[in-house]
């Protein structure tokens, strides 16, 4: 049996750097909704799960909040 490891939550700078994408183009991705949505981790701190963001890699082009 495989141990299957916690999802990581990346912060801003960890995403930027996997992605390639600009800050403003982040945000408005996530605004319109074809870029995973960020948690929130503290009261002024929010991350991305690491999962979400490589469902996003795996096709950029046509991922929706929908399908991951």
């Amino acid at each position: 049996m495989i141990a299957q490891s916690p999802d990581r939550i990346l912060r801003l700078n960890a995403v930027l750097d996997r992605t390639g994408l600009s800050r403003a183009t982040l945000y408005r991705k996530v605004a319109a909704g074809t870029f995973p949505r960020q948690i929130r981790i503290a009261s002024r701190c929010m991350g991305w799960r690491e999962s979400a963001i490589n469902d996003w890699l795996r096709n950029p082009m046509f991922y929706s909040v929908g399908d991951g």
